[in-house]
C-alpha cells in the first residue's frame, strides 16, 4: 500500500523544489497560458459549450495535476479528441439550453474522473494496453473526422442543425450549394489555419496565439463583425468559475455514465502515451497508475466547477517543454495567468472570430490522423488494417461513442480469437539442427515411430479446450506409425483453468482407450500446481511430466526398446 505522500507527487517535488528553476517554470508558465487560452475556449466551442467553460476547464485540472500528477511537464485541459464525444453525448440531451449542456457535460467529467481513480487505485494502469494500435488509430481517425467536420460549418460562417457525422457532411454541403457562406468570414478562418499550419513546422514559434491574435486584430480594427455578419466570441464573463453539483434528470444517467467511461478511456489512453513519452525523454520512470489517478482527480475537480472533461494534451506539453519548464509550477503559473485575465480582462478576446476557434479546432483534428504508420500496418499486415478501417467507419457511421464501443468489442474479440484458434504444431526431428521442431516449417524432419510431439502455443482455457483436443486427436489420427505415447510440449501454456482441466481429463480417457499414454514436457510449475488441484496429476501419474522433451523422448525409447530409431546426434557422435 502507497504511503499518502506517494499519492501528492506535487508535494514531494516542492520539498526539493530549487530557486533556480523558478525563472524557468513562471516564464513557462505564461508563454503556456498564451496558448491555453484560445484552445480552450475552441475545444469548448467544439464540445457544444460556451467558450468561458473551456478556461474553467483549464484552469482547476492545471492546479489538480500539479498537486497529484508524477509527471513534471505534462498539461492537462480541454483536448481535440474528446470534442466528438462530449458534443455526441450532451447536445442530443440538452435540448439546446446552455445551462443544462453545462451540467451534463460537469457530470460526464465527474464519471470519468470516478472511473479514472477507482482504476489508479485498482492499480488497472494496463488496461488501455488492451487495445491494439490498429484499433486505436481506427477509432482516433474516426473522431479526427468527426471533430474536423463539425467545425465547417462554423468555418464556413453559417450554422446547421444536424445528428452524425454523415448527416453534418449532407447538411454541410446543402448549406454551401445554398449560398449560405459568410466569405468574409471563410477567409479569416481559412487564413487563420493556413498560418496554423505554416506555424506549426517551427515548434517554438506560438503558431495558433500568433494566428488567432491575428485573426482577432483584423476583426476589431476593420469592425468586420457587424459589417459583415462575422460572429465573435463577445466579452466573457467576469470571474472564477465556482463550486456547483451538476444536476441532471434520471434519463440522462446511463448516456452520461457512458459517455464519462468512453472519456475515460479515450483520455487515459492518451495521457498514458504521452507520459511514458516524456518519462523516456527526460529519463524519468513513468508511473500509469498514478497518473490515471491524477487524470481522475483532474476531471473530478472540473466537473464540480463548472468544467467538462479534460485529458493531457500533446499539442501544450511540448509548449511547456521548449519553454524551459521544470516542475508543475508551470502549470500553476499557467492556471493564475488565465485566471487574472478572467478577473481583469475579461473583453478582451470580444473581437475573436469564431471561425478562427473553428480554425484551431480544425488543426488539431488534422494532427489527430494517422496515416503514414496505417500504411506502414497495411503493407505487414492486413487483416490489421482492414480491422482498423472497421473501426474508423463505426465511429464514422454509428456515432462517436457507439464507434468506440464496437472498437472495444473488436479488441475483445481479437485477444479472444488469439486464444480460441492458437497455433499449434506437430514436431520432428530435423537433421543438423538442434531441439525438435514443426514438421511443416521442416518438411525434412523425422517423428519418432509411435511417438507424437504435440506443442500447444497458448494458455489452456474454455475457449479454447475443445479446440485443443481436436487438434490433439486429429495429430494421432495422422501419425504415420500407430501411436503409444502423445507428448505435450507445454513450455507455451502458461495457465489452465477448470473447464480445460476436464477437458485434460476426457482426452487421457480417450487416449487411454485406444492404447495411448499422455504426457507432457516442459509444463510450467504454477500450471502443475493446478493440475495437481484439480486432482489430474493423481490420474496421470507423476512419472507423466518430463523437464524438457528431450529428456521425454529417452524415456520413450527406453520404455519401448523395439522401436527403431537413430538420432542424427548419435551417427556424429560415431
Amino acid at each position: 500500500m502507497k504511503h499518502w505522500s506517494c499519492w501528492l507527487p506535487g508535494l514531494d517535488t516542492l520539498r526539493r523544489y530549487q530557486a533556480a528553476w523558478l525563472p524557468h517554470d513562471v516564464f513557462a508558465g505564461l508563454a503556456l497560458a498564451t496558448m491555453l487560452v484560445p484552445v480552450g475556449i475552441a475545444y469548448a466551442e467544439a464540445s457544444g459549450l460556451p467558450g468561458i467553460y473551456g478556461l474553467y476547464a483549464t484552469i482547476i485540472p492545471l492546479l489538480v495535476y500539479a498537486l497529484f500528477g508524477p509527471s513534471r511537464i505534462l498539461v492537462l485541459g480541454p483536448d481535440s479528441a474528446l470534442a466528438a464525444v462530449i458534443l455526441g453525448a450532451v447536445v442530443p440531451l440538452s435540448g439546446g439550453d446552455p445551462l443544462r449542456t453545462v451540467a451534463l457535460a460537469g457530470m460526464m467529467a465527474i464519471v470519468s474522473g470516478t472511473v479514472c481513480i477507482l482504476a489508479g487505485v485498482l492499480r488497472l494502469g494496463f488496461v488501455t494496453e488492451l487495445l491494439s494500435k490498429p484499433i486505436r488509430y481506427g477509432y482516433m481517425n474516426g473522431i479526427a473526422l468527426t471533430v474536423l467536420v463539425s467545425q465547417l460549418p462554423k468555418l464556413f460562417g453559417f450554422s446547421i442543425e444536424s445528428d452524425g457525422l454523415l448527416r453534418s457532411v449532407w447538411a454541410t454541403g446543402r448549406a454551401i450549394l445554398e449560398g449560405r457562406t459568410n466569405w468574409v468570414a471563410f477567409g479569416i478562418g481559412l487564413g487563420t489555419l493556413i498560418v496554423i499550419l505554416l506555424l506549426q513546422i517551427n515548434k517554438r514559434l506560438p503558431g495558433i496565439l500568433i494566428a488567432v491574435v491575428g485573426a482577432t486584430l483584423v476583426v476589431g480594427a476593420l469592425d468586420l463583425g457587424p459589417r459583415y455578419g462575422v460572429t465573435v466570441l463577445g466579452p466573457l464573463p467576469e470571474g472564477l468559475p465556482g463550486f456547483a453539483v451538476p444536476r441532471i434528470g434520471y434519463d440522462d444517467i446511463w448516456p452520461v455514465i457512458i459517455g464519462g467511461c468512453a472519456v475515460a478511456l479515450i483520455s487515459f489512453a492518451d495521457t498514458s502515451v504521452l507520459s511514458r513519452a516524456f518519462a523516456a525523454r527526460l529519463g524519468t520512470q513513468a508511473d500509469p497508475n498514478q497518473e490515471m489517478v491524477a487524470l481522475g482527480a483532474a476531471n473530478l475537480a472540473t466537473g464540480f466547477f463548472q468544467g467538462f472533461p479534460i485529458s493531457s494534451s500533446s499539442s501544450r506539453t511540448p509548449v511547456a517543454e521548449a519553454a524551459g519548464a521544470r516542475t508543475q509550477l508551470t502549470n500553476v503559473v499557467g492556471a493564475l495567468a488565465i485566471a487574472l485575465l478572467l478577473l481583469a480582462a475579461p473583453n478582451l478576446l470580444r473581437h475573436l472570430p469564431n471561425a478562427a476557434l473553428a480554425a484551431v479546432v480544425i488543426a488539431a483534428a488534422i494532427g489527430l490522423f494517422e496515416v503514414t504508420d496505417l500504411k506502414r500496418i497495411y503493407r505487414i499486415q492486413q487483416w490489421e488494417f482492414w480491422l482498423s478501417i472497421v473501426c474508423f467507419a463505426g465511429v464514422a457511421v454509428l456515432g462517436v461513442i457507439p464507434g468506440i464501443g464496437l472498437a472495444i468489442a473488436i479488441a475483445i474479440a481479437e485477444f479472444l480469437w488469439d486464444g480460441w484458434r492458437p497455433h499449434s504444431a506437430v514436431l520432428g526431428r530435423a537433421d543438423r539442427v538442434k531441439g525438435y521442431h514443426d514438421i511443416t516449417r521442416y518438411p525434412d524432419a523425422r517423428q519418432i515411430p509411435g511417438l507424437v510431439l504435440f506443442r500447444w502455443d497458448a494458455p489452456l482455457f474454455f475457449a479454447n479446450a475443445e479446440f485443443f483436443k481436436e487438434r490433439v486427436m486429429d495429430a494421432v489420427a495422422k501419425s504415420p506409425t500407430p501411436v503409444r505415447w502423445l507428448v505435450v510440449a507445454a513450455e507455451p501454456v502458461t495457465s489452465v483453468d477448470v473447464t480445460a482441466g476436464d477437458t485434460l481429463a476426457r482426452l487421457d480417457e480417450t487416449l487411454h482407450a485406444q492404447g495411448i499414454e499422455l504426457r507432457f514436457a516442459e509444463l510450467k510449475d504454477p500450471v502443475k500446481d493446478k493440475l495437481k488441484t484439480f486432482g489430474l496429476l493423481a490420474q496421470l501419474g507423476e512419472n507423466s511430466f518430463f523437464p524438457t522433451v528431450g529428456v521425454a523422448v529417452s524415456a520413450y525409447l527406453e520404455n519401448n526398446s523395439d522401436v527403431e530409431w537413430e538420432d542424427w546426434e548419435d551417427q556424429v557422435d560415431r
